[in-house]
């Protein structure tokens, strides 16, 4: 590619890489345009010839009209003079001097070469005549110039009359001796403008000939210079691209397989993390269950402790002071002492007995959930509570429930009854209630427990702040070892509701492994 070595004009500062294209564009650039260049100059030079050519031919209509209104010049020269009435002389003479205006118009036009629109929308052109067309109308003006005296000398005829005197066929004479050399002289002057034409048209067949041959030439150098090393440069980059996209769908490969590893190890994280977290949730729950299970444990032995230990020994104690009582009767002494002091250990005995049936109420081992919350329902029924109002606690539950043959996991059992006993005491304590209500229904798979209070309510927001939040807590941590679900609203003013929801269907056990102390 010699014009692409040799061409200078890149600056120092384009990279080789960039210089050939530049070269390109620029040499792609004045091909182009030199071939618009000369497109246009034949286009051009094509337009201005054929429109010469137009003239000429509007020349030589005009010059071949001239025949043929000399025909008719003479035809109605001739029925003129054989006109028998005035009427039919005057239509011919004005047909003659139609003719006569026509030919003489077309006439001389064609010797100045005027050329005119009939149309009025192109002004007035000039063709210039060559020598040997003016020469053929010098030889043909003296034959043209006798046929125009003859036919204004017969137009200036009155009548028929007139006609048949020898001046008026002496002028006929004159036309129609002159009417056969003005066509021959007219045609060899329409015979050299077709002569001048065609050599025109002959010379403009050539210059379009160079004009298409160095047309072709040029493109022949585009295609050399410019599609040629512009199809080899683009082969080239084609080969690199496919080169290109080869290392790409490779790399591509590459870092797919890395991204699926990547996406492997992240799941493989994502499930150690996931599996440590249960891990965690699962030791928790085991802590809190144990915990749970201490407390509950702690509870039993704190009320067989009561009921075993102090309780006993109350009573002892009771059947001593009426075994005294009985002695100092019988012997006569009045002591006003011991009736309080019975009263009082009677007090403290049922005082230790509801203790000890808070702490592990031998109803719910021994018959189940429902049982031990009618008893928790006696126990606060009463006519007034120590603020002087009433409290009445109602219970709602299944028959099934009621059924003391079917029996729930005692964990359940256990739960259920510590959140009514809770919320029971928190709705007398901290809310002055004096309506609780406590439903315990099944539903959808589900234990549902609620306790409802027209107590004094509270903000929930409170309970993170407050000691009294402990117990609401630790409901809520119980519900979570059942995989239950806890809710508590309240409204200031409103009352509360606690509702706790636990799975039950595979809780249903056939038998308990309750402390027997408490039986009894």
């Amino acid at each position: 590619m010699p014009v692409l070595l040799n061409d200078h004009t890149n600056s120092s500062s384009v990279s080789p890489s960039q210089a050939e294209p530049v070269r390109l564009t620029r040499l792609y650039t004045a091909t182009l345009l030199g071939l618009a260049l000369l497109l246009t100059i034949a286009e051009v030079i094509t337009q201005w010839q054929i429109d010469k050519f137009q003239d000429e031919l509007w020349v030589i209509r005009h010059t071949a009209t001239q025949r043929h209104q000399s025909q008719q010049i003479a035809k109605k020269a001739l029925q003129l003079a054989d006109a028998g009435d005035s009427l039919t002389f005057l239509a011919i003479q004005r047909e003659l001097k139609y003719y006569l205006v026509s030919i003489e118009q077309a006439h001389l036009n064609s010797r100045k070469g005027l050329v005119t629109d009939s149309t009025g929308l192109r002004p007035p052109r000039i063709v210039d005549n060559s020598p040997e067309v003016q020469q053929g109308y010098e030889v043909v003006r003296p034959h043209f110039e006798a046929l125009q005296t003859s036919t204004s000398q017969l137009l200036r005829l009155k009548g028929p009359q007139q006609m048949r005197s020898l001046t008026a066929k002496a002028n006929l004479a004159l036309l129609l001796a002159n009417e056969t050399p003005f066509l021959e002289k007219i045609d060899l002057v329409v015979r050299q403008y077709t002569l001048e034409l065609r050599q025109k048209l002959t010379r403009i067949q050539r210059v379009e000939l160079w004009l298409h041959l160095l047309t072709l030439c040029t493109l022949a150098a585009i295609a050399y210079f410019i599609f040629r090393p512009a199809a080899l440069r683009l082969r080239h980059t084609i080969n690199r691209l496919v080169v290109a996209e080869k290392r790409t769908a490779e790399v591509n490969r590459k870092l797919t397989n890395a991204n699926k590893s990547l996406k492997k190890a992240r799941q493989q994280l994502f499930d150690a993390t996931k599996l440590q977290f249960q891990q965690q949730i699962n030791e928790q729950k085991s802590r809190t269950a144990y915990l749970m299970a201490g407390q509950e444990e702690e509870r039993k032995r704190l009320s067989r402790e009561l009921h075993d230990g102090l309780g006993q020994m109350l009573t002892a104690i009771k059947l001593q002071v009426e075994g005294l009582e009985t002695r100092l009767t019988n012997e006569g002494v009045a002591n006003s002492n011991l009736l309080p002091l019975k009263t009082l250990i009677t007090q403290t005995i049922q005082e230790t007995r509801s203790i000890s049936n808070n702490l592990m109420p031998s109803v719910l081992s021994d018959f189940g959930l429902v049982p031990g919350l009618r008893m928790l329902m006696d126990n606060h029924n009463r006519p007034e509570n120590d603020n002087g109002q009433k409290l009445r606690v109602t219970l709602q539950t299944d028959d099934w429930l009621a059924d003391r043959t079917n029996r729930l996991d005692k964990n359940v059992e256990i739960t259920l009854y510590r959140v009514s006993q809770e919320a029971v005491t928190n709705a007398i304590r901290h809310g002055k209630a004096t309506k609780i209500d406590i439903q315990l229904f099944e539903k959808d798979q589900y234990l549902h427990l609620t306790v409802t209070d027209n107590g004094a309510g509270f903000k929930t927001q409170r309970l993170l702040k407050e000691p009294q939040g402990q117990g609401v807590h630790n409901i809520h941590e119980r519900i979570k070892l059942l995989n239950g679900i806890f809710k508590l609203t309240s409204t200031p003013g409103k009352g509360t509701k606690l509702k706790v929801s636990i799975p039950y269907h595979s809780q249903m056990i056939s038998s308990h492994d309750y402390d027997q102390t408490n039986a009894g």
